[in-house]
């Protein structure tokens, strides 16, 4: 919807039956299938000819990293879909560093970026000399993971063993199924079948408040971006459900350095813990794609899609109206969700997309883990009363987005 209202022609590559297409901002839908996923993503760019890709989860980042990289393999590096996923992204020699935590954390030292020390742990032994060496608690964290899936913090050698064999470990072959079926994300097939594990890495742990950064790039530059303290979560390791706006020096200029750096292009999230004592931020992940707030237009230089928009089509920014003043930001639908009583449901500035009726109709019906509103709510807010809110929506699918047409 942000995409749209910045001038672009949004196309869309989901499930068949994936809420976008329950919004009119969706020029069109291509539908995803999870079995041949790769395919799925080049048949849609095929058809649409966009000028710009934006992956809106891990999994479609990588399916954008994996046809690259199959193109290349074939013989096509100088081939359209390579030009398109390198404008989309950024430079192909970052694609693999996004997803290895020891390496990108060398990368940002080297840029001056403040983070923690981090590194591979190939067993138990070596385990048991990092925590004797950097004390607890300790936080374990396997690659290829996010949203606080694949991340544990530990207090004891015993806990600290149990969360590494359980993260190194290959998937079940049932959870695996489920995944592939119920998310349409088949990526934990292969390691189950071939009993892969995954890589673990060892992070000190930083006491304070967690943060993050949306940016807008281009060619390594930072177009715009948007700075924020994390007030709520769904647990200890999950996503964000409330933010509060703010402005750090130091996660900006981190932001700078890694874009620059990876020469980065299109939408990225950066994650930060803001030391308790000193306030420093030390960056601890990047999310190569965009991120949950990225949507949010909050002025000059703080409304991403904007930005982008500009720097496709060489025209002046024109950000959109300020969608608030508060600083606050209650996530739609996931502080619903997290608590249907939160205060910061009155309180800070609810993002719910009133101006798509058929959207929320659509996320009212499914409901969020059975959760269903009152019928008065629901009546109230299929009629746009604004004065009842919160309402609640489901937690979605994977997806991607395609800007078609910068028109």
């Amino acid at each position: 919807m942000a995409l749209a209202k910045a001038g672009f022609a949004v196309e869309a590559v989901c499930p068949s039956t994936h809420t976008l297409g329950r919004t009119s901002a969706v020029r069109q839908t291509h539908t995803y299938h999870a079995l041949t996923g790769l395919a799925s993503f080049a048949n849609a760019i095929t058809a649409a000819t966009p000028d710009l890709i934006i992956p809106a989860d891990d999994l479609a980042a990588r399916h954008l990293h994996q046809l690259y990289k199959r193109e290349r393999v074939n013989g096509k590096s100088s081939t359209q879909i390579c030009e398109l996923i390198e404008r989309s992204l950024g430079a192909p020699e970052g694609f693999e560093v996004v997803y290895a935590r020891t390496t990108f954390m060398k990368i940002a030292q080297e840029e001056g970026v403040r983070t923690p020390k981090t590194e591979i742990i190939g067993n138990t032994a070596e385990l048991t000399k990092w925590i004797a060496q950097m004390g607890f608690p300790a936080v374990l964290k396997a690659n290829g993971t996010s949203g606080g899936d694949g991340v544990k913090v530990v207090n004891t050698i015993e806990e600290a063993a149990r969360a590494f064999r359980k993260l190194q470990a290959p998937p079940l072959m049932a959870r695996a199924i489920k995944r592939a079926l119920v998310d349409q994300d088949p990526t934990l097939v292969w390691p189950s079948l071939f009993r892969r594990g995954f890589v673990v890495n060892a992070q000190t742990f930083i006491a304070g408040r967690e943060a993050t950064s949306a940016i807008a790039c281009w060619k390594g530059k930072v177009l715009a971006s948007l700075h924020f303290e994390v007030l709520k979560k769904t647990a200890s390791t999950g996503h964000a459900t409330v933010l509060r706006l703010i402005e750090h020096s130091e996660m900006a200029s981190a932001a700078e350095n890694i874009a620059r750096r990876l020469r980065l292009s299109g939408l990225h999230g950066l994650d930060f813990m803001l030391e308790a004592d000193t306030g420093n931020a030390h960056l601890i992940e990047i999310n190569p794609r965009t991120t949950q707030v990225g949507h949010l237009a909050l002025g000059l230089e703080r409304d991403l899609p904007a930005a982008l928009y500009a720097a496709l089509t060489g025209k002046e920014v024109q950000p959109g109206p300020t969608v608030t003043e508060n600083d606050s930001i209650a996530l739609f639908p996931q502080e619903w969700a997290r608590d249907p009583k939160s205060e910061f449901l009155q309180s800070a500035y609810h993002d719910v997309p009133w101006e798509e009726p058929e959207l929320i109709r659509s996320c009212l019906r499914k409901g969020q883990n059975g959760a269903r509103p009152s019928r008065p709510g629901l009546a109230a807010a299929l009629a746009g009363d604004r004065r009842l809110a919160p309402v609640i929506a489901p937690s979605q699918s994977s997806s991607v987005r395609l800007d078609c047409k910068a028109e």
